[in-house]
């Protein structure tokens, strides 16, 4: 990433264009040819594929990215609101929060190594059911026992 900002400040054009501009991008390259005195100036193609491309007028991973985000500070917050006033909406909202980030993590995981159509679907369907599972067992647990803080707070006591 560092390179790509370096680039970008020595270019002048920022990340954005030098990216998302064309499906074709240029850059020029010096090659000395031998049997001539001055180098002349060659240009690199670089063919980007179009799967990049495709949902270029849609934000929703730009959303998913943020969203994910956003669920990361959100348990970073709630790590010290659980220690220093549990309740029953921090119990639920942990509940909430640690499903959906382990959802997304496991799902970024599948799609990097499952492959096939069948193997996705499956995949996908053994992880809604996990996570389904997961926060169903949370909320029963919030509701008829002590609660995921009060919980971590036993374990940490003895």
């Amino acid at each position: 990433m560092a390179t790509i900002v370096r680039l970008s400040s020595v270019c002048r054009r920022g990340v954005k264009p030098l990216f998302y501009q064309s499906t074709l991008l240029a850059r020029p390259l010096v090659v000395p040819y031998k049997y001539q005195e001055q180098p002349y100036q060659l240009t690199a193609r670089i063919h980007s594929s179009q799967a990049l491309h495709a949902g270029s007028g849609s934000k929703a991973a730009s959303l998913h990215w943020t969203g994910e985000r956003v669920v990361s500070i959100l348990l970073l917050a709630l790590g010290p609101a659980a220690y220093f006033s549990p309740s029953p909406f921090v119990d639920y909202s942990l509940a909430a929060a640690l499903t959906l980030h382990g959802h997304w993590g496991i799902g970024q995981v599948l799609t990097d190594y499952v492959h096939g159509d069948a193997k996705i679907k499956m995949a996908n369907a053994g992880l809604f059911l996990l996570s389904t599972v997961t926060f169903a067992g949370l909320c029963y647990f919030n509701y008829n026992d002590v609660g995921i803080c009060k919980a971590i707070a036993l374990l940490w006591s003895k």
